[in-house]
């Protein structure tokens, strides 16, 4: 990529931002339509989680297929293509005459959403090579989702009540058309120095693991431990140790299991998996219960998210200048520490009940997304080979949607079992208490995690993958024109 004058550089910066406030807002105004696509289409629980998770899991499998395909075709390209698809899927969305017809058109969003948020990083990644600049523009990169929190309930919740649902999905339209001009105006291509080749067996492994998984949680409620249950289980289960093993003896991976040697690479997928299952489920949780038990308009549910928002927008970028200066860690206990003790407020003394509370609660949450976006993200790329810039960080917006899936699928079964046969307005909040305290411990993940993969021997782990990455590539650079071509896993240069 060409060396960008400052202005360029903040241009390219702002063109990416509108990608994922695209994305960002879809996924808002969409938790504030639920009780309503309930309502129109007689949806059950299990429904409104496919809704979500439909999206979700198509993103989360192609994210990383998405980062190495652009890394080695061109990231400005493959970002083209997905604005395109992501906007054609928005209009798709708000044709459609059906829950399941929905479903299927929420896949085709996810199909260019996943060419967008993780490439977007990468070409933030490599226009901003100077480590503070980074952390500063990942921070702004965070802040977005603050704006989305903040204007996707206002505006979605208007929208539902004075239009429809559908009206939701025509909010991508507009944004998503002057993000592709500017694009092809402003952004330079730029691709890895060497081509990745594809990695088909992979990239079906991730499928059927998360898709596996996904559909063994959502239908447990309904389905118990029958057969399909326990079969869909077992088959996720079979694909994660296809994956590990098919992953590590190939020479260019879908992902590269050499980057788990680093302890802060290792802490920030989990932990990102973990604060985005409990931000999926906190969003799905009060949003049912605003509307479906309190019987708040979407408007006025929107209203009552804007403590979180607020806070969201205000800690995302300064948390993005405390990495730069002090490192990840503070950010982390911050995050882990208001998380938890979020969940601990719902659910052991039953904040929603009342408002003050119930705003306390959604200011703590509101800190601890602010902060926890930062850290997740700079600990990703950093320290890893430019070149594999898309990898890492689509690795990283895996993980996210992995949680995001993870949080509504358990919190929405959790939420389900305890519903059964009663009603919403009777049940909820001894129904919710259990979910509540999964996201205070999805908070405690955090907070541990935190502490153990931000310290000098977790450093210390990052600096020998980096080294012993280095030293494997050289060294399968040098015999990769004295071999012959062989399909298929290749003898493991990345065995430990």
């Amino acid at each position: 990529m060409p060396d960008l004058s400052p202005r360029r550089r903040m241009l390219v910066l702002a063109i990416c931002c509108m990608s994922l406030l695209m994305v960002s807002l879809d996924n808002t105004v969409l938790n504030v339509a639920l009780p309503s696509l309930q309502t129109e289409m007689g949806s059950s629980v299990a429904g409104l989680q496919w809704t979500i998770d439909a999206y979700t899991l198509v993103l989360a499998s192609l994210l990383m297929l998405a980062g190495s395909t652009a890394d080695r075709l061109g990231r400005r390209r493959v970002f083209q293509a997905g604005l395109v698809v992501f906007v054609l899927g928005s209009l798709l969305c708000s044709l459609a005459p059906n829950l399941p017809s929905l479903v299927a058109f929420r896949m085709v969003q996810a199909v260019g959403g996943s060419m967008l948020n993780p490439v977007a990083m990468s070409i933030i990644t490599n226009t901003f090579t100077d480590p503070r600049e980074r952390a500063r523009a990942i921070g702004v990169w965070g802040g977005v989702i603050g704006i989305s929190m903040a204007a996707g309930p206002l505006v979605g919740g208007l929208l539902v009540d004075s239009v429809g649902w559908r009206s939701i999905f025509w909010l991508n339209l507009p944004v998503g058309l002057a993000a592709l001009l500017l694009t092809v105006k402003y952004v330079p291509e730029s691709r890895a120095a060497t081509a990745r080749r594809p990695d088909p067996v992979g990239q079906v492994l991730v499928i059927v693991l998360l898709a596996a998984l996904t559909y063994a949680i959502i239908e447990a409620p309904s389905a118990g431990w029958s057969a399909p249950t326990v079969g869909f289980g077992a088959l996720a289960l079979a694909a994660l140790c296809g994956l590990v093993g098919y992953e590590s003896r190939r020479h260019e991976p879908l992902i590269d299991i050499r980057f788990f040697r680093s302890a802060p690479f290792s802490g920030a997928t989990v932990i990102a998996v973990c604060s985005f299952a409990a931000l999926a489920g906190f969003l799905f949780l009060n949003t049912l219960y605003l509307q479906n038990v309190r019987g708040e308009s979407a408007l006025h549910a929107g209203l009552w998210m804007l403590p979180m928002a607020a806070m969201t927008l205000f800690f995302a970028p300064l948390s993005g200048r405390l990495v730069g200066s002090r490192g990840p860690r503070p950010s982390l206990l911050v995050a882990g520490v208001t998380m938890t003790a979020t969940g601990v407020l719902f659910a052991a003394f039953d904040a929603e009940t009342s408002a003050f509370p119930r705003i306390v609660g959604y200011v703590l949450f509101g800190i601890g997304l602010g902060v926890v976006n930062a850290p997740i993200t700079n600990t990703a790329v950093s320290g890893m080979p430019r070149s594999q810039a898309g990898v890492a960080a689509a690795v990283a917006s895996t993980s996210r949607q992995i949680g995001s899936t993870l949080g509504v699928a358990v919190i929405g079964a959790v939420l389900a079992s305890g519903v059964a046969g009663g009603s919403y307005r009777d049940t909820y909040v001894a129904a919710s208490r259990p979910a509540w305290w999964i996201l205070a411990g999805c908070g405690v993940c955090v907070l541990l995690l935190g502490l153990l993969t931000s310290g000098r021997w977790a450093a210390r782990t990052a600096h020998r993958m980096a080294e012993r990455i280095e030293a494997e590539d050289a060294e399968a650079a040098v015999a990769a024109p004295l071999a012959p071509a062989v399909e298929g896993p290749a003898p493991s240069p990345h065995a430990s």
